[in-house]
């Protein structure tokens, strides 16, 4: 073991990837590395080519190395890696592990009829969530596959792999076909009640259980260790710990310190491309509102998670010609920033949508509206959430629990202010802003040793970097529950009829 161990934490999100390479010890960040990815596809389509995820981490690994020799650390102090990767995503490989095709991304909304056929055919929501905890949507991995076989049959006859993201890279840095709870159980192919590959569901999707990879116990499972090809491509040394690493999402809960060996029931918002709303409870959650995912770490997280958020006001600000900042309240505009379809509410086809406008309509109250869809439609599914992990969401002590917001959002001034305002909560901000990043590199620090994952993080965070020690705390704000029902009046009333 070095005098001063470092662990790498791979955040692989659909926009780049990041190496953060991370004081085994103290968690105290010592590089970053960074390399952007390509995503394309028109209409409903996300595609990106695996091998670019590959050739982005070695690129952010360089770039991290490079940085890393400032601190007077280097190649040789690297003791773990773990990959946290963008969830649900289809990757299909020929026997020799190369992609077939371009992998269908999670925000790829083309099987959204095969995600409804899949419902349907088990016998509706309430019999998926029974066994996996989720009901198909679009995102859903299974679904992915569903649209495959019947739109491109040639690549699913020849997969003799079938892998989520970060799957896709482990098997690369450790040439072992292993996932974890928390990422299988995005696929709609995983039992959380039984805790392993459901074979009657792969059944139902015509999937040979073979093409699948094993499930470790955790994603801080020692899966094996580099590749000497591995090794030499990112310039580490032989004997690198690697973890089985997990879903982005997952490793963010771990990053903050949620989990059976940190804090459960503690509800999280992150803003980023998608808004997602989660928390950690040793309670299997199984609600159709919900993705009843596992964690990382053995307990469960439920998820709420909408398509549309930071990149949607981005535009909406973009086509405005203003600073995304330059918002002011809506007023009594309403904007639903739908427009990459939505899955939660579950409305793939929904475009965006305005209305309320008057001659004293601003452009800055437009964008303001934009921010506040964006907000309350994530928040709305916060109460189930919390329904979830056994809580009473009106409850004195569950009400007042601080909202921890993270993400690129949580950077910026109007985002925090809009969720202050409409959910009425006391936030916690924290200090660190790559911490899908940091759950990983915990990953790592625990695959090479042997710690919990959960309660290293937490204990990062005591020590000032990640979590509530490291953190900004802003008091509550009486809720503005006007525009709260006005919002919410107008997604209800639109729902199956100008939303679709």
């Amino acid at each position: 073991m070095p005098t001063n161990p470092v662990v790498i934490g791979v955040d692989s999100s659909t926009q780049s990837t990041k190496a953060a390479f991370t004081d085994a010890v103290t968690g105290r960040p010592l590089a970053v590395g960074r390399a952007p990815h390509r995503v394309s596809g028109e209409g409903g389509a996300r595609e990106s080519d695996p091998e670019t995820w590959w050739a982005a981490l070695r690129e952010a690994v360089a770039g991290g190395l490079r940085e890393l020799a400032a601190s007077g650390a280097g190649p040789s102090d690297v003791i773990g890696i773990a990959v946290a990767g963008q969830q649900h995503g289809l990757v299909v490989l020929d026997g020799k592990g190369v992609p077939l095709r371009p992998a269908l991304l999670w925000n790829d909304t083309r099987s959204a009829p095969q995600a409804a056929a899949l419902t349907e055919a088990l016998g509706g929501p309430d019999a998926w969530t029974a066994r996996t905890g989720s009901v198909p949507v679009a995102s859903m991995t299974a679904a992915k596959w569903q649209w495959l076989r019947e739109n491109d049959p040639a690549a699913a006859e020849a997969a003799a792999a079938v892998r989520l993201p970060h799957d896709f890279l482990t098997e690369r840095l450790a040439g072992v076909a292993a996932t974890d709870p928390g990422d299988a159980s995005g696929t709609c192919w995983y039992s959380t009640a039984e805790g392993a590959w459901d074979g009657g569901l792969l059944d139902l999707t015509g999937l040979d259980a073979r093409l699948l990879p094993t499930v470790a116990e955790t994603g801080g499972t020692r899966v094996g260790t580099l590749t000497p090809a591995a090794a030499a491509e990112l310039g580490l040394p032989d004997g690198v710990a690697v973890a089985a690493g997990t879903g982005d999402n997952m490793a963010a809960a771990v990053g903050l310190g949620l989990g059976g060996a940190g804090l459960l029931n503690h509800p999280a918002l992150s803003l980023g491309t998608s808004g997602t709303v989660f928390a950690a409870t040793r309670t299997r959650p199984a609600s159709p509102a919900l993705a009843g995912f596992a964690a990382a770490d053995g307990t469960y997280l439920p998820l709420a998670c909408t398509l549309n958020c930071t990149q949607a006001v981005d535009k909406v600000a973009a086509l405005l010609g203003l600073d995304r900042e330059a918002a002011e309240a809506g007023g009594e505009l309403v904007v639903l920033p739908y427009l990459d379809g939505e899955r939660t509410p579950d409305l793939p086809g929904a475009a965006g949508l305005l209305t309320g406008l008057r001659h004293t309509t601003t452009r800055q109250q437009i964008l303001g509206a934009a921010y506040e869809g964006a907000v309350v439609t994530v928040l709305r599914v916060l109460d189930e959430v919390l329904r979830a992990c056994g809580e009473d969401p009106a409850g004195t002590d569950t009400a007042g629990r601080p909202l921890r917001l993270v993400g690129g959002g949580a950077r910026g001034r109007h985002w925090v202010e809009t969720v202050r305002r409409l959910s009425g909560r006391p936030l916690i901000l924290p200090s660190t802003t790559e911490l899908v990043a940091l759950g990983a590199a915990a990953l790592a620090a625990s695959a090479a040793t042997g710690e919990d994952a959960v309660g290293l993080a937490a204990g990062w965070g005591d020590s000032g970097h990640g979590g509530p020690g490291g953190a900004t705390e802003l008091p509550a704000v009486p809720r503005d529950t006007a525009a709260w029902d006005r919002i919410s009046s107008v997604l209800d009333r639109a729902t199956g009829t100008l939303l679709g």
